[in-house]
C-alpha cells in the first residue's frame, strides 16, 4: 500500500509538473510574470515573424509601446517594417524600431541601412540594437574587434537620431562583450526569473517572456514592461549627453 501511495504521489506530481510546462510553453503561465503595480507599462516586440497583425485590437489589449524590427546585418530588411510602423501609430501605440547586429558586417555599414529604412521621428522611442548569439554567425570577433564595431554603430545612430539608443542583450552575452562597456539603456531579456540589474547596469525595459499571447496576433509574441520609475516620456525626452 505505501509503495502504491507513492507511486501515485510521484505519478501526480509528475502530472503537474507536465501541465506547468505545458502551460508555460503555450504562454498561459508565466512563472516570472511582472507585478503590473510595480511594472505597470506593458509593451511588446514584434518582425515578420508575426505575420499580419490587427492592430485595432492589439490596442484594445492594453499595449502601450512596441519595438519593430527594422534590419539586420548591412543588407537584410523586414518586409512588414513599413506597414507595422505606419499601423502601430495609428492606433496610438508608442512604437520604435530595432536592428539585429550581426558579427558579419562592420558596425557603420549596419548603422548606415537601419538609417536608410527608419525615418527620425520625435514621437518615436530610441532606436535599438539586438545583441545575442542566437541567430548570429558562429565566427565570433574578438572583444576589441566586436567593441570597435558596436561603438562605431552607436556613435553613427546617436548623431543620426539625437537620443541614446536601447540596447537589447542577455547575461550570455553581456559576460562575452559587454562587461565592461557602459550601457545608459538596458533592455534586459530575462524569462524565467524577476528582473535584476545586469551586473550593475540597470534596465528601461524588461523582457520577461517570449511565449505570449495578444488579442490581435496569432501565435507567440515576446512580452516586454518598462523598468521600475521608467515612462515613455522619459525616453522620448531623453537626450543624449
Amino acid at each position: 500500500m505505501k509503495a502504491k501511495g507513492w507511486m501515485l504521489g510521484a505519478g501526480g506530481i509528475f502530472a503537474l509538473g507536465l501541465g506547468l510546462w505545458s502551460a508555460f510553453l503555450h504562454g498561459i503561465w508565466v512563472p516570472n510574470g511582472p507585478n503590473p503595480r510595480a511594472f505597470p507599462t506593458m509593451g511588446i516586440d514584434v518582425s515578420n515573424h508575426q505575420g499580419e497583425i490587427d492592430w485595432d485590437r492589439v490596442a484594445k489589449a492594453g499595449v502601450k509601446f512596441v519595438y519593430i524590427k527594422s534590419t539586420e546585418g548591412s543588407s537584410f530588411s523586414d518586409k512588414r517594417f513599413a506597414t507595422n510602423w505606419a499601423e502601430s501609430e495609428r492606433v496610438g501605440i508608442t512604437r520604435g524600431a530595432y536592428h539585429y547586429f550581426t558579427f558579419r558586417s562592420s558596425g557603420e555599414a549596419q548603422a548606415r541601412h537601419m538609417i536608410k529604412t527608419v525615418p527620425r521621428d520625435p514621437k518615436a522611442l530610441p532606436p535599438a540594437i539586438d545583441l545575442e548569439f542566437d541567430g548570429n554567425s558562429a565566427l565570433r570577433p574578438t572583444v576589441a574587434e566586436f567593441t570597435q564595431e558596436f561603438g562605431d554603430f552607436m556613435r553613427i545612430m546617436e548623431d543620426h537620431y539625437g537620443t541614446v539608443p536601447v540596447v537589447y542583450t542577455m547575461d550570455t552575452f553581456h559576460d562575452v562583450y559587454l562587461r565592461d562597456v557602459r550601457i545608459e539603456r538596458l533592455w534586459l531579456r530575462d524569462v524565467f526569473f524577476k528582473p535584476k540589474d545586469l551586473r550593475g547596469k540597470p534596465f528601461v525595459i524588461w523582457q520577461y517572456s517570449d511565449r505570449g499571447q495578444i488579442d490581435g496576433i496569432s501565435g507567440p509574441v515576446d512580452m516586454n514592461v518598462l523598468g521600475r520609475g521608467v515612462t515613455l516620456d522619459s525616453l522620448l525626452v531623453g537626450e543624449k549627453d
